[in-house]
């Protein structure tokens, strides 16, 4: 058996003649089958998204582990991560190494990406948008674990992890965009 049943809907004779209930239940039935429409229309949009995500899936990297990790291989990770990101041509960046923080249970590598988008005008950019990567080392963990990395874009405060959110360029230029607003505003 293939797992597929037929099915057959029995029309039963029922008396079709309107009641007085019958048609207090008409607004309740137009009611009903707004929010039907309205959650099969969520379920439907629920849908697409998650097959646009399968057909385009968020990219990450295979992330080294504890006993691998040294400040140099975390730099390169995290360079190899970014080359996973989508960004026009026009964009360069740099990473940095900023400092190890030694906490009770963990080391935290702190990493500064700096991105700018340089012209032939301004080769030197006035602004930068900066995205800061941390690499968690827990004390306690076998060396075999893999690292924890997690990153935030200057001035915003939602903590990203790779693989579970897509890079926006957007990110990128509403910094840009704000420290230019700002930069004007201020008379030199």
């Amino acid at each position: 058996m293939d797992g597929t049943e037929d099915f057959k809907i029995q029309k039963m004779d029922v008396d079709q003649s309107p009641t007085s209930q019958e048609t207090d239940t008409e607004e309740d039935n137009g009611n009903l089958n707004e929010l039907a429409l309205a959650l099969v229309k969520s379920a439907v949009n629920a849908a697409v998204k998650t097959v646009a995500e399968e057909e385009k899936p968020i990219k990450n990297i295979k992330w080294i582990t504890h006993g691998e990790f040294t400040a140099e291989r975390g730099h390169k990770q995290i360079e190899e991560f970014i080359l996973t990101w989508e960004y026009q041509n026009c964009w360069v960046h740099y990473t940095e190494f900023i400092q190890r923080e030694d906490l009770v249970h963990s080391y935290h590598y702190i990493y500064c990406v700096r991105w700018s988008i340089p012209t032939a005008k301004r080769p030197m950019p006035q602004v930068t948008a900066s995205a800061y990567f941390t690499i968690k080392i827990t004390k306690n963990k076998p060396p075999d674990m893999p690292i924890e990395v997690f990153y935030i874009f200057e001035g915003l405060s939602f903590v990203h992890r790779p693989g579970m959110t897509r890079f926006q360029e957007k990110w990128l230029r509403d910094i840009i965009e704000a420290k230019s607003i700002l930069m004007e505003s201020i008379p030199f």
